[in-house]
Order: C-alpha cells, then sequence, then structure tokens
C-alpha cells in the first residue's frame, strides 16, 4: 500500500478546526457547505487506531479540565509553553499579564496562535531552542499530556539536560501526564506487556498523527505512572516535589531544578 506524503499533519489540523470554528479559511467551509468536524487520528505501531474532534487544542478556560486550571496556578516568572499548540493556555496567560513564550515544531499550529493574539512564538524544537536563546525561564509548561514528550529512557534526559539550560535558578516544571496501568482493556494491557518484553517502559507509545492525506514520521511518546517519572529524573538536575492525581489517571508532576 502506498505510504501517506510526511507533512505537518498538526498545523493542517489546527488550521482547519480554526477554520470550522471562526468560518475564516477557505477548505472546510468551501462552496458554503456545512462544515465538516476536524478529527485528530492516532495510529499507534500495534495497528491501534483512534480519533478524536480536534476543536478541544482552540478551547478557552470555560472547556479546560481541571488540571489545566491547577497548572496555571502554579506558574511563576517568566513561562515557557511547551508544545503550545494553538496557544490554548499560552494566551489565557498573556491575557492574565503573565510573561510567556509559545514554543512548538508546528509552522499551522503557530501560525494560528499568533491569529488568536499570542504575541511571543518561536517555531522549532527544545533542544534547537536551548542552543540558542538568550532567555531564562522560571516555568516550563507541558500540559495537554506532553509530559509525554519525554518519550523514553533514552530522550527524557536530554530533554531535561535541555530545559536546565534554558532554566533561571529555583525553576520548575509544571507537566500533565496519564498513568496508563489502571486499565483492563485486553488491547492496552498486551501492548504494554510486549513493551515490557522488549525492554521499554509499559505505556511508552510508538506513534504516528494522520490528517487528510498527511501522516507524521512515527515517534515515541510516553505514559508512565508517578513511579517511572521519578525513576527518569535519577540523575538529572530535576527533583520531583509533587504529583497531583486527584483526576486519575491524569496528574500534574512538578518537578524543580536543583542547586
Amino acid at each position: 500500500m502506498e505510504q501517506p506524503p510526511i507533512g505537518d499533519v498538526f498545523g493542517e489540523m489546527i488550521r482547519d478546526a480554526y477554520a470550522v470554528r471562526t468560518g475564516v479559511g477557505p477548505r472546510p467551509l468551501a462552496g458554503g457547505r456545512v462544515p465538516r468536524p476536524v478529527i485528530e487520528v492516532i495510529e499507534r505501531d500495534d495497528g491501534l487506531i483512534n480519533g478524536a474532534p480536534a476543536d478541544h487544542y482552540l478551547g478557552g478556560p470555560e472547556d479546560w479540565q481541571p488540571h489545566d486550571h491547577r497548572a496555571v496556578k502554579l506558574c511563576r516568572g517568566q513561562v515557557l509553553d511547551i508544545g503550545t499548540g494553538a496557544g490554548r493556555v499560552a494566551i489565557e496567560l498573556q491575557r492574565r499579564g503573565i510573561a510567556v513564550t509559545g514554543l512548538d515544531t508546528s509552522p499551522g499550529a503557530i501560525e494560528i496562535a499568533r491569529r488568536r493574539g499570542l504575541r511571543d512564538t518561536v517555531v522549532t524544537g527544545v533542544d534547537a531552542y536551548a542552543a540558542g536563546a538568550a532567555t531564562r525561564y522560571d516555568t516550563f509548561l507541558l500540559l495537554g499530556n506532553n509530559l509525554g514528550l519525554f518519550e523514553g529512557p533514552e530522550r527524557a534526559p536530554v530533554l531535561l539536560d535541555a530545559l536546565a539550560r534554558l532554566a533561571n535558578p529555583g525553576a520548575r516544571i509544571v507537566a500533565q501526564g496519564t498513568d496508563p496501568y489502571g486499565t483492563t482493556d485486553p488491547v492496552h494491557v498486551a501492548y504494554h506487556r510486549r513493551n515490557r518484553e522488549g525492554g521499554r517502559i509499559g505505556g511508552q507509545l510508538r506513534l504516528r498523527l494522520r490528517y487528510r492525506l498527511l501522516a507524521t514520521e512515527w515517534f515515541d511518546y510516553l505514559n508512565c505512572s508517578p513511579a517511572e517519572l521519578a525513576a527518569l529524573l535519577a540523575g538529572s538536575r530535576w527533583r520531583l516535589t509533587s504529583i497531583d492525581d486527584r483526576d486519575r489517571p491524569y496528574y500534574l508532576a512538578v518537578m524543580e531544578l536543583m542547586g
């Protein structure tokens, strides 16, 4: 079967979701048709395919989960919102007078974030940004399950080191993660077992995103327990200071820079 072309899947999806929500954009509303739903398709390497409406990436505080509101209250000083997407959280921080930079690898998503009013944006990854940025930050946000950007035991130390290089003394990471192990779904239980047998963390996902004709490259994305997170921090400059798991299986983790 012919493989789909690789492209800015997330950006194309966000552009269309924004067009459907606002009526501004050529594709979903072309010819006066009823707007079609914009669905994010996630494909896992065991063949599992999930889909969910993409509109939540544009949601304001009235649409947020409780842990999002609690995370925002933990922000202090200069904030770097990593994986900002369409600026869902960063725009609200900016409205509250908090100095915030939105960072994302998707040009399309950042285009929409800017269109929605987010002033300070960067299109790049954390590693490249840490290599050249002059700004230092007091809070790093990894919301929308973006603790997953730790990827696994190989990637986590690299990302943690990059954040340390971007950090002011006493900086903190506020990250939302998912503990995957409460499920009894045999498909997920088998996937966790297969991962462990292959030397991976049980909730270490191998994914790609699909939208219309495009796909991303395959990438790792991490769902882990708080205990597994603590193990990943060992040997880094960050220490786990709190876990708020009242919205299980979702949790907020706060990590603070040592020294």
